[in-house]
């Protein structure tokens, strides 16, 4: 990336570097354990056993809490939108307030649910987490300090999580409480008043900012324990990414330095991974891969390493005899118009390097 931003420094008006998307999944970890679930109920809740009927109540009271929830918020509870969720999102954000719920949405996602087995004649139950597809909510939030995001909690006991974070959206809040105009655009400033502090703030994100705000919003949004519980029994949310997202960016002065880079990278790259296309093979920079001698400039016919004559009488003109009788190819090596031999099986290859097992590890030469 520096030869690239060396080589197009006079077409760039600034670089930064960031986290873009951070996904993080939540869970409760003591009750990760089926017997510790128990022992909280039993405890705190004077409740045993743990059934199905318990269970489902919990899910239930979920449902109700929610849609009592976005009545008060006056926040529509939507299905899975059309398009792109992030898109459809994009209106609600446009005159959100701080902290503000701004859209929630129900979807059937699969998660790690806990289940009850037995049966209510013998009233004997043991409790099992598994996999299912069940309803979600998605919280689309504005928060005040990492500006857009959103949380999704499973209604189901032990109620997984996972948080939806961008340090865009972080750096934005944090350079407008600082006064320092910028310009975002998706997940890039187009434009910032000081590109300096930009990059210092970017460096600055610690674990206590993403803790902080995870922790403020699954405790909002999972009103099924008391400060008690949370306290004593440690019904509380552990984060662990599940995904991250480091952008290196450079904003462009003009588009066209971009575009024409673009087109050269795309005819630079249009027959790789082509069979049938004859590539050369050789081992330069890399002193000492075939044994300490120099490497040879080979090559092979992917499409078929078995007979040489085949490739010759199809008419290849790729492909012709040297002087020696054996198949030779003429073309480009290391910017020199070349002569190589031309190495139609895994058994000529090994005659011609002089050792074995050599077939796929000869790097190749573009």
């Amino acid at each position: 990336m520096n030869t690239f931003a060396e080589h197009h420094q006079d077409s760039i008006r600034f670089g930064y570097r960031c986290f873009d998307r951070i996904l993080l999944n939540g869970v409760i970890q003591p009750f990760q354990q089926p017997e510790r679930v128990v022992g909280f109920f039993w405890t705190y809740r004077q409740l045993y056993p743990v059934d199905r009927d318990t269970l489902r109540d919990i899910a239930r009271q979920y449902h109700h809490w929610v849609v009592n929830r976005a009545r008060h918020w006056h926040v529509p509870i939507q299905g899975v939108p059309a398009g792109r969720r992030d898109e459809v999102m994009d209106r609600p954000f446009t005159r959100a307030r701080p902290d503000q719920v701004v859209a929630i949405l129900k979807a059937r996602e699969p998660a790690r649910i806990m289940t009850a087995i037995g049966t209510k004649q013998d009233n004997r139950w043991h409790l099992e987490l598994k996999s299912r597809w069940v309803d979600q909510y998605n919280f689309y939030i504005n928060d005040a300090r990492w500006g857009r995001m959103f949380v999704r909690v499973c209604p189901y006991f032990p109620f997984s999580a996972r948080v939806c974070l961008n340090q865009h959206h972080w750096l934005a809040q944090c350079l407008r409480e600082r006064g320092i105009p910028v310009r975002q655009c998706g997940n890039a400033f187009l434009h910032c008043g000081n590109p300096e502090a930009l990059q210092a703030l970017a460096d600055s994100l610690t674990p206590q900012d993403i803790r902080a705000c995870g922790q403020k919003w699954l405790a909002a949004l999972t009103p099924f324990f008391t400060p008690r519980e949370r306290e004593q029994a440690g019904c509380q949310h552990r984060l662990f990414f599940a995904q991250t997202e480091y952008c290196d960016n450079l904003i462009f002065k003009r588009r066209a330095a971009v575009d024409a880079l673009g087109e050269r990278l795309f005819d630079a790259n249009r027959l790789i991974g082509r069979p049938d296309n004859r590539s050369p093979l050789g081992a330069r920079g890399c002193p000492g891969l075939l044994g300490g001698t120099p490497a040879k400039a080979l090559a092979f016919n992917r499409d078929d390493l078995r007979v040489v004559d085949q490739a010759i009488d199809e008419g290849d003109g790729a492909a012709r005899v040297g002087e020696d009788g054996r198949p030779v190819r003429e073309g480009q090596v290391g910017g020199q118009h070349q002569t190589f031999p031309f190495i139609p099986s895994a058994d000529d290859l090994e005659e011609e390097v002089g050792g074995a097992g050599i077939v796929g590890k000869v790097p190749e030469l573009v």
